[in-house]
């Protein structure tokens, strides 16, 4: 027990070492009002809706995902060139990048962008967001409102029909439960189904 113990520990203490993307959107008056996530460099995320919240939704970015955005970082000189386009657009809330465990350090915050880097930069970490937040909809529909589960299903499935999904097997737990549990509507279990199905085929090598 203590040797599994400590090797929990180190194996933590070296995932806080990894360089690591720092994302934050401050909006007062939208929902939520504050979101922040952290991406270290071998995919693992960190989704939080209040500053160190002690119980952060983690997911697990595929390899390819992960380096796209941080490829995208480089891009962006780590974070050291301003993003902030000044232009006279509507707050949209303040967005802030920053890099840490890095000697490369760098942070930028900005309303509103016109660098096409930032923006396909922020269009990740939007995505990351959506998806937390449709995985807290669909785990409150699991455990608490039987009769939304199909809703919550068609928003998930609909989401990614838009490609609008990062680290997509976060759901699959959820939706394995769903398909499992006879208590769920027989619609709302042949949709997490083929929705689950989906996704596990996503992940496999296309045979040639």
């Amino acid at each position: 027990m203590r040797l599994l113990t400590f090797l929990l520990a180190a194996g933590l203490a070296y995932a806080a070492d990894l360089p690591t993307i720092f994302y934050s959107k401050s909006f007062p008056g939208s929902s939520p009002a504050y979101v922040e996530i952290t991406l270290d460099k071998k995919g693992h995320a960190e989704y939080r809706e209040a500053p160190k919240e002690e119980d952060p939704l983690v997911c697990q970015l595929s390899e390819t995902d992960v380096q796209q955005i941080w490829a995208l970082a480089e891009k962006l000189n780590w974070f050291k060139t301003p993003l902030e386009s000044g232009l006279p657009v509507a707050k949209m809330g303040e967005k802030t990048f920053r890099l840490e465990n890095s000697p490369e350090k760098g942070e930028v915050k900005f309303n509103y962008t016109q660098d096409e880097n930032g923006r396909l930069l922020l269009d990740w970490f939007e995505k990351m967001t959506e998806s937390a937040q449709y995985r807290i909809i669909l785990e409150k529909a699991v455990r608490f409102d039987k009769l939304g589960v199909n809703n919550a299903v068609l928003r998930l499935q609909a989401a990614m029909e838009r490609n609008r999904l990062v680290a997509p097997e976060q759901f699959l737990p959820m939706l394995d439960r769903v398909v499992k549990n006879e208590s769920y509507l027989h619609m709302a279990r042949e949709r997490a189904a083929a929705l689950a199905d989906a996704i596990r085929n996503a992940n496999k090598p296309k045979a040639e």
